[in-house]
């Protein structure tokens, strides 16, 4: 029976012949393990037909899973992230979840898991950025039905202004959640940070889904620049892998351009100290935009020349 399970979990359908042929048991015992697994809450149906066979389902309660050991390994080092993640109260779910892995899990695996757990620091923030649970599903399931969203958003500098939202994709950084949505007052594109979100509910209606930009892209550009005084746009003159390395995915936006050229996208309030922060790359760069990084640049090389000196 469990080695049925195993193979049920596996693929999603499978004929009752290639059961029993797998198994090196006859139809019949199939069938009769196929009950008993349904007698302990397992989902699993049956059809007829071309293209049909077993299936298990999705039931009302979640039964026991099988993982194999790669399976088992995933999920235990999932849940240690889990467990300081930026989502209020998973933490103490994934513990207990990872408690009750830990107890069954064979010894050469639990080393494995062991060895990255105690080799694995986590940098905890300073400012509470944790998200509601209830807002995260709320959010996950109008993306995936097309479901208009109200909501209370708070900006940054503490404005606090209603949105009614069509939401698209949810963007991680790992310590942040963002939401790519269309706004339907604004008639524009938003990145809304789920941290700064209240009373987020699902209107009921659907929308029809319109050409959306790459959610990865749009986020990364939003939440590298948008709160930011100045925002400089820089062509370094090599190749965009090799910029990227030196940043972090949430604090720039690389753009290829061309083979051996590619161009930065970054904000900050200090444009002197943007201006170091670019050239601690090592790579030759231009200032394309605003003046005020330009000159900034001037005094900050006028200023290293005097110390050089």
């Amino acid at each position: 029976m469990l080695q049925l399970l195993g193979l049920l979990q596996s693929r999603r359908v499978w004929t009752g012949a290639e059961l029993a042929e797998r198994l090196g048991v006859t139809g019949r015992s199939v069938r009769r393990d196929v009950e008993r697994l349904r007698e302990l809450g397992y989902p699993v149906q049956a059809s007829t037909g071309h293209g049909g066979g077993y299936q298990l389902g999705a039931g009302a309660a979640l039964p026991p899973l099988l993982l194999d050991g790669d399976e088992a390994v995933a999920m235990a080092v999932c849940l240690r992230l889990a467990a300081g993640g930026s989502v209020a109260g998973i933490g103490e779910s994934a513990l207990r979840a990872l408690s009750k892995l830990d107890q069954v899990m064979p010894s050469r695996l639990r080393s494995q898991v062991a060895a990255v757990h105690d080799n694995t620091v986590t940098l905890t923030s300073s400012v509470d950025t944790t998200v509601d649970p209830e807002t995260l599903m709320t959010l996950a399931r109008a993306s995936r039905d097309h479901e208009h969203v109200d909501l209370r958003y708070t900006a940054l500098a503490g404005e606090v202004t209603q949105r009614r939202l069509e939401p698209y994709q949810l963007v991680t950084t790992g310590r942040r959640l963002y939401l790519l949505a269309y706004d339907r007052d604004r008639q524009d594109w938003r990145t809304l940070q789920l941290d700064r979100m209240g009373d987020v509910t699902a209107r009921g209606t659907t929308f029809a889904p319109r050409e959306a930009p790459d959610a990865a892209t749009h986020v990364s550009r939003a939440i590298s620049s948008s709160s930011y005084r100045y925002v400089a746009r820089v062509r370094y003159h090599c190749p965009a892998e090799v910029v990227a390395q030196h940043f972090s995915p949430s604090s720039v936006t690389v753009e290829a351009d061309g083979t051996n050229s590619c161009i930065v996208t970054t904000g900050a309030d200090d444009p002197e100290r943007m201006v170091l922060w670019l050239a601690l790359v090592g790579e030759h760069f231009e200032i394309l935009e605003p003046p005020e990084v330009a000159a900034a640049a001037r005094t900050v090389a006028q200023r290293l020349a005097r110390v050089a000196t």
